[in-house]
């Protein structure tokens, strides 16, 4: 087993001291959102994150924030050995221009680009980029837009025809030194096989440990068929500090700043979204809430209370230092080796991630030596 890679996360939607609402098919306004998403304040996360030992950060995609091929671009002089991992959809980009996009990209980073799929589990989010292609569909979209975007990096000028793309030559100035690892995420059917088949890392939203082991298993079965062994991801928010007492504490203030008729709008938009990591994350809650934070208790020290208005990833490891570190472990055991992870605000709970755990994860020996993620991140997994 691997020792865990953290990642962070840069919120370019805007941050603030309470749950920033952002629902995939609406801006979702309300939530508290005080800080702007500046290129200075993303810069002082970016430089946070850096400095305290993470080895990434994640910047999403979609209407409501800023885009990330951009933002990032911008931060690379912010910083000198941070990675990015860009998401993107697929379906609104061409496949050989997101290749040679990735290529320039690492060459002016120093080969710091992840990429995160994202195909789209939203019909309302999807048309505004044009886009009318069925919740299945899509995936099997991704699938040729996967072999074209490697096809193009090969050494040779790369044809394929398929019944979402026909290239012919598709290349690239050079092949990308080291080729981007590929992140991946999705739970339903459609998405799975796509996984094993492309993705390097395969991620999942923060479920409950017997769901995670249960849907990673799927996953790591599929891809052995094929030869391939991805490596495993999460995605969690932390609410971490010097004491139990303390983090509960700061959970029930999140939840206590929730306006009631917010929680309902968010739960209506994202009841409609077509994902099934969006359905899976509405069940830990249920869409409703009495009032106290330890309530939303969905497993030890996980909490569903940020899926209340936020869709995407809900859930958070709510803790002492020491326990969010044996919620980590817990999931390490199961084969989860990178962590995506954030807070609010980001740039407080990045230092409060990074001096209260990440230093117990190192003293259990359990964190990856950074020069060896360099190597692991930056090598694909075998492919078939």
């Amino acid at each position: 087993m691997t020792g865990i890679v953290p990642h962070w996360f840069l919120p370019t939607s805007g941050d603030g001291r309470t749950i920033v609402a952002r629902r995939h098919a609406d801006r979702g306004e309300a939530g508290g959102t005080a800080r702007d998403a500046s290129i200075d304040y993303l810069a002082q996360i970016a430089r946070a994150a850096e400095s305290l030992g993470f080895h990434g950060v994640l910047t999403p995609t979609g209407t409501f924030c800023e885009d990330a091929w951009l933002t990032t671009a911008a931060l690379l002089r912010e910083t000198r050995t941070l990675r990015y991992l860009v998401a993107f959809r697929p379906g609104v980009l061409s496949p050989t221009l997101a290749a040679q996009m990735a290529s320039t990209y690492q060459r002016i980073s120093g080969g710091r680009l992840m990429l995160n799929i994202v195909t789209g589990g939203d019909d309302v989010e999807q048309r505004r980029f044009g886009d009318h292609v069925g919740h299945d569909e899509r995936y099997a979209r991704t699938d040729e837009f996967l072999d074209v975007l490697r096809g193009a990096w090969s050494d040779e000028p790369y044809d394929f025809t398929g019944a979402h793309y026909d290239v012919t030559g598709a290349t690239t100035l050079a092949v990308p030194d080291p080729v981007p690892p590929v992140y991946f995420g999705g739970s339903s059917d459609a998405a799975l096989p796509v996984a094993a088949r492309h993705a390097d890392v395969y991620l999942t939203w923060g479920e409950p440990p017997e769901a995670v082991a249960e849907k990673i298993g799927r996953v790591r079965k599929l891809a052995d068929d094929l030869g391939r062994s991805p490596r495993f991801g999460i995605r969690l928010h932390v609410i971490t500090r010097d004491t139990a007492d303390e983090a509960w504490a700061e959970a029930q203030r999140l939840l206590d700043a929730l306006d009631p008729d917010e929680v309902r709008r968010a739960q209506a938009t994202l009841a409609a979204s077509q994902s099934e990591g969006q359905r899976r994350m509405r069940e830990l809650h249920g869409g409703v809430h009495s009032g106290a934070a330890a309530d939303l208790t969905v497993s030890p020290n996980l909490w569903a209370g940020v899926g209340l208005v936020r869709g995407g990833a809900g859930t958070a490891l709510v803790g002492s230092h020491t326990e969010v570190a044996d919620r980590i472990a817990e999931y390490h055991e199961l084969g989860i080796d990178e962590f995506v992870l954030s807070g609010y605000p980001h740039l407080e709970e990045a230092y409060r991630f990074g001096e209260g755990v990440l230093p117990e994860l190192a003293r259990r020996g359990l964190l990856a030596d950074r020069d060896l993620r360099r190597g692991e991140t930056a090598s694909p997994a075998t492919r078939a």
